[in-house]
């Protein structure tokens, strides 16, 4: 009858060190790659560069605006495309008139899908607009709307105001996404061009 060697008791601590630490990596190699991925690696396309907003809680609010001759008309009445908004008042200066040139870029950067993409401007006062602004962006819809309303419903980063941004309303009619100030226009491009190709409506 052979008998059994007797077991090393060292070596069995050793071997259970072993297998325990196994299971240890085993469980943990999850969260490990979670981490590389997130803080190191950070895959691009993860996020987009204009501030998403949940649109449940942002839709187009009821408001009294109208067209420059005074006509009742609802930015409501442009669901169905996509909305490049800008807000502010009737006077247009270098900052204005850099967003104005920007939202015609970038509507006609889109190529095929352009006819998508509306325009607007919501002023929020009673200043006439110059002649030869509206000339120049012409196709551009021009509302006039409460500046309180409109305060109320967009929200704009620490320290600006909605009209240093440009705004975007999904084909639901509601505000989605806003960019920053002064933004980077190939990136807005790129975000405006995502959304229309992921998009089945508008």
């Amino acid at each position: 009858m052979v008998q059994a060697k007797a077991t090393d008791p060292h070596s069995a601590r050793r071997t259970g060190r072993w297998k325990l630490f196994a299971v240890l990596m085993v469980c943990a190699a999850p969260l490990i790659l979670s981490y590389l991925t997130y803080y190191v690696i950070k895959p691009t396309g993860r996020t987009n560069y204009g501030t998403l907003i949940d649109p449940r809680t942002r839709p187009i609010p009821a408001m009294a605006s109208t067209t420059l001759d005074g006509r009742p008309e609802k930015l409501e009445q442009y669901a169905g495309k996509w909305v490049m908004l800008k807000v502010g008042g009737g006077e247009c200066p270098e900052a204005c008139q850099k967003q104005l040139f920007a939202m015609r870029q970038w509507r006609l950067m889109q190529g095929k899908n352009m006819d998508r993409v509306e325009r607007v401007w919501l002023v929020t006062d009673d200043k006439p607009l110059d002649t030869m602004t509206i000339r120049q962006y012409d196709g551009m819809h021009l509302l006039r709307a409460p500046n309180e309303t409109v305060g109320t419903w967009l929200p704009a980063e620490s320290g600006t105001a909605p009209s240093d941004h440009i705004y975007l309303i999904d084909p639901l009619g509601n505000l989605m996404m806003r960019f920053p100030v002064d933004p980077d226009p190939r990136k807005v491009y790129k975000d405006i061009a995502k959304l229309l190709k992921a998009s089945a409506i508008g």
